[in-house]
């Protein structure tokens, strides 16, 4: 393993202390260092002098607004990473953002988990469009290698050049959006907004507004008209991440947006042209959806024609080597660590476990193992205890496995001794009291190594106590 020169410090503009607080502490967990400054001026003169690696900024803020940060920016040249902070439902200025050059935009209320992942996207992009490594196949920031994958980069990049829809199909954590967004760079609506949307985040109450705006008095609380996802994706792309979750009646709607390129507004007289390019993405298997009438069998039929298949890590040979050590490099340099070795046992259980959780689970067991391996070693006992059980049960006690999980010739497996096995409540307090010592105590970050909310860490750690 390469060592690579710390992280940079991560820029969070926000004038609301607490807010500001927040964020900083919740990328101090995640292994960043971080710089807050309450204004847009602030930030740009810190900029002058000090070099960061990207920067999460409020729209509102005081003087300056942080679209007009974002502009100046880039109007400089600048093509730091931007993240872009904005109250739920402003869309057109989430939409100006990224026409600006923003990389991301996040909504309030605030959810932790999604800036964790918006910050990994945005750094790991910038580090794939930095990378000179030739030994990978990259397809707009996507590496892979292997068959399966050079196939769906040679297939996505001819669908990309048609203005058909796109059904993106795979397990979770494959990277469905990660693909949307390289089809839409690949096509000729690249220079156009790219407006991701998840629909299970949407209450269904809102969603058709949400979709297709509103007029002013379409119902109580419109106070205004205001622009749906449609128009805000105009000319681009809109990604409708798990569609599978969309209402059926909503589904008629977007059938016939598809069909009429039309859409009309909540509370609307009249249809309005809309040009935009549909790319949606579920891990829901539809087929059984429509046969449930939990899903339109016409829309899927409209998507299905061309469809992608992201294949789930398990099915990608050789990729899974490459990527668990770009991503132990990636995590020691977050964490300012060397991370020299690593115990032929763990490589060993890291190559053969199964994944069902895909690309997203291997980051975290290898986020978790770096924060706990010590003196540049990452050791097998770091790793997380599904990846350890696995491996002890595949190849026993005494099996010498080679890297591809086979044992070598000649080796005897003696028969296992009886013993006695621990209860489930028994290894979960023995496996919350290590995390726990091992983190020094915070809690904050023991619920995240363990993939818990924190209540449900308290919630526990009151039950051992009993």
């Amino acid at each position: 393993m390469t060592h690579q020169e710390p992280l940079l410090p991560l820029l969070v503009v926000e004038d609301d202390a607490a807010i500001r607080e927040l964020l900083e502490e919740e990328l101090n967990d995640a292994g960043y260092d971080t710089l807050g400054v309450p204004s847009a001026e602030d930030a740009l003169a810190l900029l002058s002098h000090t070099p960061v690696a990207m920067m999460i900024t409020d729209v509102r803020l005081p003087g300056m607004t942080g679209i007009q940060l974002l502009q100046q920016l880039r109007q400089s040249g600048s093509e730091l990473g931007i993240i872009v902070i904005t109250a739920f439902g402003t869309i057109d200025q989430a939409v100006e953002a990224l026409k600006l050059g923003a990389d991301d935009f996040l909504t309030k209320p605030l959810d932790l988990d999604a800036i964790r992942e918006a910050v990994f996207r945005v750094l790991e992009r910038q580090r794939l469009s930095l990378s000179h490594d030739t030994e990978l196949s990259h397809f707009h920031g996507i590496v892979g290698k292997s068959s399966s994958m050079q196939s769906l980069f040679h297939d996505a990049s001819r669908l990309a050049k048609s203005d058909a829809p796109i059904l993106i199909l795979g397990e979770s954590g494959t990277g469905k959006e990660l693909l949307a967004r390289a089809i839409h760079q690949e096509s000729k609506r690249h220079e156009a907004p790219f407006v991701p949307v998840n629909c299970a985040s949407i209450p269904a109450d809102l969603m058709e507004s949400e979709f297709f705006g509103h007029v002013k008095g379409a119902f109580t609380g419109a106070n205004e008209a205001r622009r749906g996802l449609f128009h805000s994706a105009q000319g681009g792309s809109l990604f409708l991440d798990e569609i599978g979750e969309m209402p059926v009646n909503l589904q008629a709607k977007l059938l016939r947006a598809l069909q009429e390129k039309t859409v009309r507004p909540v509370g609307g007289e009249r249809e309005e042209p809309v040009d935009v390019r549909i790319i949606a993405a579920t891990h829901r298997n539809l087929e059984k959806e429509i046969e449930q009438e939990n899903f339109r069998s016409d829309l899927f039929y409209r998507l299905e024609t061309f469809s992608l298949r992201i294949p789930p890590l398990r099915e990608r040979g050789t990729d899974i080597e490459h990527l668990v050590f770009a991503l132990i490099d990636k995590h020691a340099e977050a964490q300012s660590k060397q991370v020299e070795q690593i115990e032929p046992e763990a490589l060993n259980s890291l190559l053969n476990y199964t994944y069902p959780g895909n690309v997203r689970e291997l980051e975290n067991a290898i986020m978790r193992a770096v924060t706990l391996s010590e003196e540049g070693v990452l050791q097998h006992k770091d790793l997380p205890e599904r990846l350890r059980e696995q491996a002890s049960q595949h190849n026993g006690s005494e099996i010498t496995p080679t890297l591809s999980g086979e044992v070598l010739p000649g080796t005897q497996v003696p028969a296992p001794a009886p013993t006695r096995w621990p209860s489930l409540e028994e290894v979960e307090k023995r496996y919350i009291r290590k995390v726990l010592e091992a983190t020094g105590g915070n809690k904050r970050r023991t619920a995240e190594v363990l993939g818990i909310a924190r209540r449900t860490l308290y919630r526990r750690l009151e039950d051992n106590e009993e």
